[in-house]
């Protein structure tokens, strides 16, 4: 198969991956990962990966112990797909929003000179209702500035779905999704759309709470193995013979 044939299946396959996973509809038709699966088909050339947000990322405390999905990324491309020198970094901080990110973002995310920059965050911003929005599509264009210079591909990811029936204070929650959502579309970005996924798996029902810890919020073991399965499908690096990827029970 001829490289133009490999690109065009590999489209193929992604665009039908993602319609049955819930990618958002805009982004689907054209797949912005095309450059991030290049790299990580180049066994020969080592990646370094930043991963960075907020409590979710972080994966403190409500794993009790279990993998975060960041430690079960590191486990499928370090070890699953033998890209044994990559390094995979986790700044994530509970609490955080990301504009305070931004401000400390030079020993966050640029100083280990990331080829690749994954940002999972919003969790927190949206308590700021309405009057947030400004300052954290600011924050996100500083975000994709600073990895344009560095030459890093930056990955969005929106938060997981949280039952708003038990925290009302993240109501806003679904607009800070859109306009991850909408940012990713304009400019390009890669998009994993938890989000979307997440509603579509589970809705309100009872599975929403087998994936969260405190019943509201933060994913548990679950939750986490769902999150990093979600990463590896768009990636297309998903096997269903794998241990990290099929063979860990998730409810």
């Amino acid at each position: 198969m001829n490289r133009r044939d490999f690109i065009a299946s590999t489209g193929a396959a992604v665009i039908a991956a993602n319609t049955v996973l819930g990618q958002n509809s805009d982004v689907k038709n054209d797949d912005t990962f095309i450059e991030l699966k290049k790299r990580i088909a180049d066994k020969k050339t080592p990646l370094t990966w930043v991963f960075t947000g907020d409590s979710i990322t972080h994966g403190a405390l409500h794993t009790f112990g279990w993998r975060s999905y960041v430690e079960h990324f590191a486990e499928r491309v370090r070890f699953e797909i033998a890209r044994m020198n990559d390094v995979v970094i986790n700044t994530g901080i509970s609490g955080d929003m990301l504009h305070r990110l931004m401000a400390n973002a030079d020993r966050r995310i640029f100083r280990f000179q990331p080829d690749v920059i994954s940002m999972n965050i919003g969790m927190n911003d949206c308590k700021n209702g309405g009057e947030g929005k400004d300052v954290f599509q600011k924050s996100l264009q500083m975000l994709f500035d600073g990895a344009s210079k560095s030459g890093s591909i930056l990955v969005l990811n929106t938060p997981n779905l949280i039952d708003f029936v038990k925290d009302s204070s993240r109501k806003a929650l679904p607009d800070y999704v859109g306009i991850i959502r909408g940012f990713a579309l304009k400019n390009r970005v890669p998009l994993v759309d938890h989000y979307a996924y997440w509603t579509k798996e589970v809705g309100t029902g009872a599975r929403l709470s087998m994936w969260l810890n405190d019943g509201s919020i933060h994913p548990n073991n679950y939750g986490h193995l769902v999150l990093a399965r979600k990463m590896f499908q768009d990636m297309d690096i998903f096997d269903k013979n794998s241990i990290t990827c099929s063979r860990l029970f998730v409810p």
